[in-house]
């Protein structure tokens, strides 16, 4: 399961920019422990949480329960669970750091952040698929890093009838994952000799009337 990080403070920072009106529908894609997905439920949203993790489901529902907030929690394959419906706003933190060739799919916890050789496995099908589900005039908020070029997952989302742009950045020092793949990183040209910090970016993409 993923606990509350970084990227998960700088999304509930965007976020909290967002207008909820009582009962705006809400999607959390890769919920981890529900954070997010309480957040906006104490705002009056009819809130929605997934993720593939069975742990991390029961641990947003005892969330939810223990904070007598109304979150539904379902696992699954990003949008499986909620195909045909549709949001006033959808959450995403999907694994997004860049990972060396494997022979087999992230296991266990390296679910959470492996995102493939360029960080980007999951979130291109989130830039591909995420806007179907918003509602005219919804908005997808996505966090991931500035390794995982955000200007791919910007194009992604334009080409798929959005407006999208940056509106949160923030610097952060390497935690366990990117020590550990800082050689790694370098020697596949993804991170600079001299970088000892990495950039999370959020990025806000809104479906138009």
């Amino acid at each position: 399961m993923y606990a509350p990080q970084e990227d998960t403070a700088l999304l509930a920072e965007a976020l909290s920019d967002e207008t909820l009106g009582p009962g705006t529908r809400v999607l959390d894609v890769g919920t981890g422990s529900g954070e997010l997905a309480l957040t906006a439920a104490r705002r009056g949203a009819r809130v929605t949480a997934v993720d593939v993790s069975r742990r991390a489901v029961w641990t947003t529902r005892l969330n939810a329960r223990l904070n007598r907030l109304p979150v539904r929690a379902h696992r699954g394959n990003l949008f499986g669970p909620v195909r045909g419906r549709s949001f006033g706003l959808v959450l995403a933190n999907p694994p997004y750091v860049p990972a060396p060739p494997a022979r087999h799919a992230p296991r266990g916890r390296s679910r959470a952040w492996d995102g493939g050789h360029d960080g980007r496995l999951v979130l291109d099908r989130i830039c591909r698929d995420g806007p179907a589900l918003l509602r005219p005039a919804g908005v997808l908020l996505l966090v991931h890093s500035a390794l995982s070029d955000p200007d791919r997952t910007l194009d992604l989302l334009r080409a798929g009838g959005c407006k999208a742009a940056v509106v949160r950045r923030r610097w952060i020092g390497f935690g366990p994952v990117l020590r550990m793949r800082r050689e790694w990183l370098r020697a596949s040209g993804l991170l600079d000799a001299a970088e000892e910090q990495e950039e999370l970016v959020v990025i806000r993409a809104e479906r138009p009337l």
